[in-house]
């Protein structure tokens, strides 16, 4: 396969692909030695060579970082080789220890001078490379820990469609959309309100006609959703962020987030200097959006929402 054709993507097949001709070559090595071990049973014959005592399967897995399954399978092919046997724990009888026999003792002796010309073998083929590839695997797996790769696919799938969904000012055409998606989500976790009926039934009058805004996230025509910024009659609070609702047909696409950034453009725009927002801490993924936005919980101040158990405040 011409994996510099495809490109990264192909980086698994392409290392399974180094992985496997290395260890072509690894049985190679072993009979050159005349060494009566398989690749695949390496790491388990390294951890126990270095052992004292015998160890549990699990300790084992552990401590090569394989699945508890691997290891029994791999520990079963050695010990018809005779290379290692199990051995009650002195302080657990309860538990069974893999020790290597006399053979497997033997090997580990004999594979040393193995293990000295393999080492200078890589490292030499190493110094011939521009990238040292042991070097870049660790920092390859270091970042994979910090997150793996299906979540970095996961967020570069949601900047691609993000990138596709337009944010638009609310227009009467759009006053079912707005009503019903907002509806969905109240119904869903709770029961509509006498406020939540006064914003949806004339957002016009109640919320733009007074000073506030109403952005809407379109794809292709399609409302994936809404988001209100209230204007308040109070001294510290500017505007309300509120009546945001996204559509399940957008889930994965990040248009909260992008409302979220929308509407606290708008707010500047409008020379606000807070912004306000009220929810319930059920809506975990809202809560979430809020202070990922940098919005910061607070109290004491009034809502007319039974609903409402947490209060955010943004400071522009």
């Amino acid at each position: 396969m011409d994996f510099d054709s495809i490109g990264e993507m192909a980086l698994g097949s392409r290392l399974r692909d180094l992985s496997n001709r290395i260890t072509d070559d690894a049985q190679l090595i072993y009979k050159l030695y005349d060494i009566e071990l398989k690749p695949k049973w390496f790491p388990v014959f390294y951890f126990l060579s270095n052992q004292n005592e015998g160890k549990s399967i699990t300790s084992i897995a552990k401590g090569i970082g394989h699945s508890h399954t691997s290891v029994i399978k791999i520990v079963r092919e050695m010990s018809k080789s005779d290379l290692v046997k199990e051995q009650k724990d002195k302080s657990d009888g309860r538990i069974n220890n893999i020790i290597l026999t006399k053979k497997g003792i033997a090997i580990s002796e004999k594979i040393k001078e193995q293990y000295t010309d393999v080492e200078k073998a890589i490292q030499e083929a190493l110094k011939q490379t521009r990238h040292n590839i042991w070097l870049a695997i660790q920092e390859f797996e270091y970042l994979l820990n910090e997150k793996p790769l299906l979540n970095r696919v996961k967020e570069q799938k949601k900047i691609r469609e993000s990138q596709e969904v337009e944010i638009i000012e609310y227009t009467t055409e759009h006053h079912t959309a707005f009503k019903q998606l907002n509806k969905e989500w109240i119904e869903r976790y709770f029961k509509m309100e006498d406020a939540d009926r006064k914003a949806l039934d004339n957002p016009e009058d109640y919320i733009i006609n007074k000073g506030g805004a109403i952005l809407v996230a379109i794809e292709n025509g399609t409302i994936l959703g809404v988001c209100a910024l209230i204007k308040m009659q109070d001294k510290k609070y500017d505007y309300e962020l509120a009546k945001m609702a996204v559509s399940p047909l957008a889930q994965g696409k990040g248009v909260g987030y992008l409302l979220g950034k929308a509407i606290i453009e708008k707010a500047k725009s409008l020379h606000a200097s807070h912004i306000y927002l009220e929810s319930n801490t059920i809506l975990k993924p809202a809560i979430s959006l809020y202070k990922k936005l940098g919005f910061q919980k607070i109290v004491g101040h009034y809502t007319p929402y039974q609903r409402c158990n947490i209060q955010m405040e943004l400071r522009l």
